[in-house]
C-alpha cells in the first residue's frame, strides 16, 4: 500500500484538485481529502473506494450510512465519520437550497418533485407534506403533516386545514413519499385525496395536487385527471 505522499502529484487528491478542479477528482478522492488519511493496510483513497463499493458507488447510499456504521471501517474514527456525515448533509442542503431558489410560482407537479426529492430520496418511511399557496400560486409555506411506517402514514384533514386557515392560504398541494420506489397511488391514497378535496372546498379552499414522490419520480393525481 502507497502511502498518499508517496504517489505522483497527478495522483495526490490534493495536488490534483489544485491543479485540475475538483471537478477531475473521483468521490472516492473527494471524500478522501475529508478524511485526510487512511488505515495502516489503505491509503485515503483507497479506504473510501471500499465503503464506497460497499453503497454501490452510490453517495445516496454513502449518505445513509450512520457515524457507528461509518465507524467500522478500519480508519474511520468518530471524528472522520462526524465529518463524512457533515459534508452529505451539506450537499443535501444545498440541493435543497437550488431547489427553493427556483420555487416560485408553483405551476407543475415537477416543481414539487425537484422540491421535494433532496429530502425524501433517502426515507425509508414515509412522510406527508402540505403546500400552502396564495392567490398567485406563490408558495406560503410548507408543512410536514406526518411521519409514518414503510407503507404509510396517516393524514389529519382537520389539521392540514388549520394549518391552510392560519397561513391565509387559497390553494394547497398535498405530497408524500413511497420509499418503495413505486409511484403508483394506493387506495387509501385515492381516499385521502378525495377526503381532502371534499374538507377543503368546505372552507374554500382548492386542492391544486396530490403528489406522490420517489427517487426518481412522481405521481400526480391532477395530471392523471384525478382532480
Amino acid at each position: 500500500m502507497l502511502n498518499i505522499k508517496e504517489l505522483s502529484a497527478d495522483d495526490r487528491p490534493r495536488e490534483k484538485l489544485m491543479t485540475k478542479g475538483p471537478e477531475a477528482l473521483s468521490n472516492a478522492e473527494l471524500l478522501a481529502i475529508l478524511i485526510g488519511s487512511g488505515s495502516p493496510s489503505k491509503n485515503a483513497v483507497e479506504l473510501m473506494t471500499e465503503v464506497l463499493h460497499d453503497c454501490d458507488d452510490l453517495l445516496i447510499l454513502l449518505h445513509r450510512l450512520s457515524v457507528e456504521e461509518l465507524m467500522k471501517y478500519n480508519g474511520i474514527g468518530e471524528a472522520k465519520a462526524i465529518t463524512l456525515k457533515a459534508a452529505m448533509e451539506l450537499g443535501r442542503r444545498r440541493a435543497q437550497e437550488e431547489a427553493t431558489t427556483k420555487l416560485k410560482t408553483i405551476t407543475s407537479a415537477e416543481q414539487i418533485y425537484e422540491y421535494m426529492h433532496p429530502d425524501v430520496r433517502e426515507l425509508t418511511h414515509e412522510e406527508s407534506w402540505v403546500f400552502l399557496l396564495n392567490n398567485s400560486s406563490r408558495l406560503i409555506k410548507r408543512v410536514r403533516l406526518s411521519q409514518g411506517g414503510r407503507t404509510e402514514t396517516s393524514v389529519d384533514v382537520r389539521i392540514l386545514l388549520r394549518h391552510a386557515l392560519l397561513a391565509e392560504a387559497t390553494s394547497v398541494i398535498l405530497v408524500h413519499n413511497h420509499p418503495s420506489g413505486s409511484c403508483r397511488p394506493s387506495p387509501e391514497d385515492n381516499r385521502l385525496t378525495e377526503r381532502v378535496q371534499q374538507a377543503c372546498r368546505t372552507v374554500n379552499i382548492r386542492l391544486v395536487d396530490h403528489v406522490i414522490v420517489t427517487d426518481g419520480d412522481y405521481y400526480s393525481f391532477n395530471e392523471n385527471g384525478k382532480l
